[in-house]
């Protein structure tokens, strides 16, 4: 714990770095020694998930071996655990004595706030709680704070007024009062700054490059389309399209697959649906031949982060996504795949890409190494270490 820890303050001397070589991430630097010496850190990451929770899973956990190396211990403590999001997604609510526990469990965490240096949160510490009580347990700690969607919608869009009266400015109060706004692309870094946050670390969700070896296609293989998600991305994205679909699976010879999205009706559309798992998630991306994302035009879905483009693009696939939010910044139209907002646009993109093998192939190339400077597991690590660092000891 911290108490027997050096802290940067302690006048620790760094010995100076050598350059770097340029040219490509190595992907693989996490696997070696940390070569300077570094001020050890303590830290205790209250995430919203444990790992099921895609956002928990990746804005979190995955970079954690990255922290260790450079002297960043973290302990873990999760609000909702993998049964939660399990009800969830089957449309189930969670129970009164679950609730109690996942509280209970969270509360015992901010008690023990002052054995660490710094506090991660994902989202809040304490949903549904107003600000006055969550403030005055972080009160005791710098504190940082990750969102990745447009979190503060949901208070301060939901129907019950006294919800909105009492929540709809705790996430606004709740950054301006972090050490460290980290989110994920720049309609929430925008939203941050306007909260009055002090510092604000722009961090786009990446991918580890090693989990993603880009699969070989057959190029008279047909054309599988596919998307990957939750049930209720699903629900709220995919209806729209069902009549795009229904023509692509049934006049151009195309495929339509779904990871994760659980069962959905698309009227007129054979679709097979396919259940995610972490362990197999790579592979079976690396079954599609063009990967999907339309989005809606709202404020919600103008924050979203990209992700399954940047998984498609790791994975050498072309994309074809609605111009909304992040979309814009990571399709380069024409370049790594098509921007389509109408049915039309729609259809004309994914008719392109069926017909004509080569161009998937380059748009896939592309990507892949869009996503290789941009958007690597082990530069999102090593910006973090520095973010949190600062964070700390500002």
């Amino acid at each position: 714990m911290s108490s027997g820890w050096p802290r940067l303050d302690a006048g620790l001397e760094v010995p100076a770095q050598p350059p770097r070589r340029r040219g490509r991430p190595d992907h693989k630097a996490e696997a070696r020694p940390v070569a300077r010496a570094r001020a050890l850190l303590s830290v205790l990451a209250l995430t919203r998930y444990s790992r099921l929770g895609s956002s928990t899973r990746l804005r979190f956990l995955d970079l954690l071996p990255i922290l260790r190396q450079e002297g960043i211990r973290v302990d873990v403590c999760s609000f909702f655990d993998d049964s939660y999001l399990t009800r969830l997604y089957a449309g189930r609510r969670a129970t009164v004595p679950s609730l109690v526990g996942y509280y209970g469990r969270r509360l015992r965490s901010l008690l023990r706030l002052r054995r660490y240096d710094l506090v991660w949160l994902e989202k809040e510490a304490l949903p549904w709680l107003p600000w006055w009580l969550e403030g005055a347990l972080l009160r005791r700690r710098p504190y940082a704070v990750d969102f990745d969607d447009a979190w503060y919608l949901r208070y301060q869009g939901h129907p019950n007024p006294l919800v909105r009266a009492s929540l709809a400015q705790k996430l606004s109060t709740l950054v301006r009062g972090s050490s460290l706004a980290i989110v994920g692309n720049a309609q929430l870094e925008a939203w941050a700054k306007e909260a009055g946050a002090r510092r604000v670390l722009r961090l786009p969700t990446a991918v580890n490059l090693n989990r993603y070896p880009v699969a070989e296609r057959a190029p008279n293989a047909g054309c599988t389309i596919g998307w990957i998600g939750s049930p209720l991305t699903a629900a709220a994205y995919l209806p729209p399209l069902a009549s795009v679909f229904a023509e692509l699976t049934r006049a151009q010879g195309c495929r339509l697959e779904l990871v994760g999205s659980g069962p959905l009706a698309l009227e007129g559309v054979k679709v097979s649906i396919l259940p995610w798992s972490e362990a197999e998630e790579a592979r079976l991306l690396g079954g599609f031949d063009v990967g999907i994302m339309p989005l809606a035009h709202d404020e919600w879905s103008e924050s979203k982060c990209a992700y399954k483009l940047i998984q498609y693009m790791a994975t050498g696939l072309p994309v074809a996504a609605s111009p909304v939010g992040m979309n814009r910044t990571v399709v380069r139209h024409g370049v790594n795949g098509f921007l389509a907002d109408t049915a039309e646009e729609w259809r004309s993109a994914l008719v392109t890409l069926r017909g004509d093998p080569a161009l998937r192939r380059r748009m896939g190339e592309a990507g892949r190494r869009l996503v290789e400077e941009e958007f690597s597991h082990v530069r999102a690590g090593q910006r973090l270490v520095e973010g949190l660092r600062e964070a700390a000891f500002s």
